[in-house]
């Protein structure tokens, strides 16, 4: 069992719901990325993702964006990446997620990368514009080895959705909104819907959680009310992460974490 699946059963036992959380590796440094891990650690994430910078990162806002380019900028390589996570496994056993784009798996070939990941300690990945009907070989290459997180929207269709299940490990991610990531005002009530339908679709098969656009406590509990299994919260971590000192990156970000997940937890009387 993967450390994705197993902390969703530890979760469920305890009638909890998980926090993901997502940062951009080499942004600002990556110094500070490791300083903005321990405050989500700290904080009670249950699950990280990583991001490694794209030239042209299509499903991401201006936010992310704006991340990504600035840890480009800072030479961030591969190499440098998996030195990263390595440092971070060293810390902790919390299951860690890669995101980023095809084309940097496709670059140096899906089995070698994939390999490389999981021997650096990555346990699944999230490819957003990697499509079901090309994901053969990926899916492939990363069986026994990592959850391949695939994502869908409000209007995916029944038939579709059923079709990426098949070929989903570790959770399902829902994207909350149309369009790119970034800190929206207001949740939809097709989300809400969204979910439940989604849930109604997969049977339990796989834990659905839901990100793009959220940005305070609040969403979470309201997403987590609807059923969602998991929330993902990330250009709101930026955005602190942009207007914090160094010197209190750790504490910032524990606090925000802290805040975000208690929205979680079972209410027990």
């Amino acid at each position: 069992m993967s450390r994705i699946k197993e902390k969703f059963a530890e979760l469920s036992a305890k009638n909890e719901k998980a926090l993901i959380t997502y940062i951009m590796v080499g942004y600002p440094n990556e110094s500070a990325t490791i300083s903005i891990v321990k405050g989500l650690i700290r904080g009670g994430a249950d699950i990280i993702e990583l991001g490694f910078p794209f030239s042209d990162p299509l499903a991401d806002g201006p936010v992310i964006q704006n991340a990504s380019t600035i840890s480009l900028n800072n030479g961030m390589k591969i190499k440098s990446f998996f030195n990263i996570v390595e440092k971070i496994r060293k810390e902790t056993d919390i299951p860690l997620v890669l995101m980023t784009y095809t084309n940097i798996l496709y670059h140096k070939g899906y089995t070698k990368f994939i390999a490389d990941a999981k021997k650096a300690g990555i346990d699944g990945f999230i490819l957003p514009d990697m499509s079901i009907e090309e994901s053969g070989e990926y899916i492939a290459s990363a069986k026994n080895m990592a959850d391949t997180i695939f994502l869908i929207s409000p209007n995916t269709t029944k038939s579709r959705i059923e079709k990426i299940v098949k070929s989903s490990s570790g959770f399902l991610y829902l994207v909350a909104v149309y369009g790119t990531t970034g800190i929206k005002t207001g949740i939809q009530n097709y989300s809400l819907k969204a979910i439940k339908e989604v849930k109604k679709i997969t049977k339990g098969k796989i834990p659905i959680g839901i990100g793009f656009g959220v940005s305070t406590p609040e969403d979470v509990k309201k997403y987590i009310q609807a059923g969602a299994d998991a929330v993902i919260v990330g250009s709101a971590f930026l955005k602190l992460i942009e207007k914090t000192s160094k010197n209190n990156l750790e504490k910032s970000i524990a606090t925000f974490t802290k805040s975000l997940k208690k929205q979680t937890l079972s209410k027990r009387s």
